[in-house]
């Protein structure tokens, strides 16, 4: 019952109308016995802002309510019924450090006997960050610290192949110190984000993308505002890309474009997803 989704555009009032019209696959009904968590990071005014909640016991819990009237031109959302860790703030996704925001679906095989080498394998200034108990958290971290390796860390802007290369590698030392312990690579989904662009990695459940632009696509989103055409803003350079992953019945939307097996993505605001393969 877990549930993964991104958005990025160039106007920030476009990803809320994204999500509330497509509606229903952005809802998880809760499951007997399982209590979900959920969290929202995005990026508002050059601001990165956090909601999270690490329990919610509603009979469902719905992105679209959590995003309602939100505006922001980059967002992640997760929600997480847990496997690693407690059901506290710190292990409630996405998770942060400085510009970047992070969160994924799936667990690391043999996290039990992984945790201490993942952990010990981190610069000390991030050991001292980990803040929770979750494989994800060690994970982003091991990005960063791949990163942090190539020089690229403290820097403001971060070239999108950089990235790109930092999360292959960090997925690449998870896998290796899996086959160590006699495991399989991890089946995952991931979002991963700076102000300028989302990447998004697919070697788990089903993940698909969205992409909305031209006039047509745009005055849809604004049907429900009751806006009439002649009050429409200009919208013909708008575009928007929602990706999401985690599908409660294993199938997109219509209309959505499901991504490649073992593929990152790289989503901006004005370019087409470029589909990698890993």
């Amino acid at each position: 019952m877990a549930r993964l989704v991104g958005f990025i555009g160039n106007r920030p009032d476009l990803g809320a109308r994204a999500l509330h019209m497509e509606g229903r696959p952005f809802a998880v009904r809760k499951k007997t016995d399982v209590v979900p968590g959920w969290g929202v990071g995005f990026y508002q005014g050059g601001e990165i802002l956090l909601k999270r909640r690490p329990l919610d016991d509603r009979p469902e819990v719905s992105l679209v309510e959590m995003t309602a009237n939100l505006r922001a031109d980059i967002l992640i959302a997760h929600i997480r019924k847990a496997t690693v860790g407690s059901l506290r703030t710190e292990n409630t996704h996405p998770f942060r450090y400085r510009q970047w925001l992070f969160a994924h679906t799936g667990t690391v095989e043999a996290f039990t006997k992984l945790r201490t080498r993942m952990r010990e394998s981190l610069p000390v200034f991030l050991q001292r960050d980990v803040q929770g108990e979750t494989d994800s958290e060690l994970l982003f971290h091991l990005f960063l610290s791949f990163l942090h390796d190539s020089g690229q860390l403290d820097r403001p802007s971060v070239d999108a192949a950089s990235a790109r290369t930092a999360l292959l590698s960090s997925l690449a030392l998870v896998d290796r110190l899996c086959a160590e312990e006699g495991a399989g690579p991890a089946a995952m989904n991931i979002l991963l984000s700076n102000p300028e662009y989302l990447l998004a990695v697919h070697r788990g459940p089903l993940m698909a993308y969205r992409v909305f632009e031209g006039r047509q696509d745009l005055e849809r989103l604004y049907g429900d505002a009751g806006l009439g055409r002649t009050r429409l803003p200009d919208l013909a350079g708008s575009r928007l890309t929602v990706v999401a992953s985690d599908f409660e019945d294993d199938r997109p939307p219509p209309g959505w474009t499901a991504v490649n097996e073992r593929a990152i993505v790289t989503f901006t605001r004005g370019d087409a997803p470029a589909v990698d393969p890993i």
